[in-house]
């Protein structure tokens, strides 16, 4: 009922989880993740139970094999389970059960894995990946959406659409961006306009928040207005290059 892509950038360290299907609020359970460890989606009947103990053995420096393997042989449920999981090093492991409804499946790659079940067919996930992997002219976030809109050009969850979810974490454990949209006709639609608001100044206070390596943040508010102006005037830019 889901597809969904996780990426490591390995220009700038971020990770990304990006998901959409036709199903309520689906990022509230599926996506997880953390800045220097990793990310993980988990879907089909879900279990978030893979999510808290996935980031954990991500943490420990497991690797993404080692983690779909631990976590699919505790669980009774695993073969109605999908899991994809992106480590440190940015390998990719992913786990489709016996039980998904097709059509389902997933496709690995270094640095990215594409996952999904109750699909158009496999050419949904096939353009989703191979959009991924050809826009590298993107940041990550625009990147991942440019993707899932490829893979919903060729007919998506095949019951339709619902709701859709994009996060991504920079350099500490909360997400730098963290979107959701719960119920809507066109997630995806919605999803851009959401990230587009973020430009206004979500994402210039973001940078401002406090980190490990300076706990304070920032606080002048001259700063962030600048840094406002700045994070618009990019995203003019790379609409003006798109259009």
């Amino acid at each position: 009922m889901t597809w969904s892509i996780i990426a490591k950038d390995p220009q700038t360290g971020e990770y990304g989880v990006a998901v959409t299907t036709k199903f309520f609020a689906v990022g509230a359970l599926c996506p997880y993740g953390a800045a220097h460890i990793g990310a993980l989606a988990t879907q089909a009947l879900v279990n978030p139970l893979y999510g808290y103990d996935g980031l954990k053995l991500l943490a420990e420096g497991r690797s993404a094999e080692d983690i779909v393997a631990i976590l699919t042989a505790g669980d009774p449920g695993r073969e109605a389970r999908q899991l994809h999981v992106i480590d440190r090093e940015g390998r990719t492991a992913a786990h489709t059960g016996r039980e998904c409804v097709d059509w389902c499946g997933h496709l690995t790659d270094e640095g990215v894995s594409v996952a999904g079940n109750m699909l158009a067919g496999a050419s949904v996930i096939e353009a989703t990946l191979d959009t991924f992997k050809r826009r590298k002219d993107l940041r990550l976030p625009d990147r991942l959406m440019a993707a899932l809109d490829a893979g919903q050009a060729e007919g998506g969850d095949k019951r339709g659409k619902q709701s859709a979810a994009l996060k991504i974490w920079r350099t500490e454990p909360y997400p730098i961006l963290d979107l959701r949209v719960d119920d809507h006709a066109e997630p995806l639609q919605e999803l851009r306009r959401l990230y587009g608001v973020a430009h206004e100044r979500y994402l210039a206070f973001m940078d401002a928040m406090a980190t490990r390596t300076n706990p304070g943040g920032i606080t002048d508010r001259s700063w962030i207005d600048q840094r406002a102006r700045e994070i618009q005037e990019r995203a003019q830019a790379t609409n003006s290059v798109s259009a």
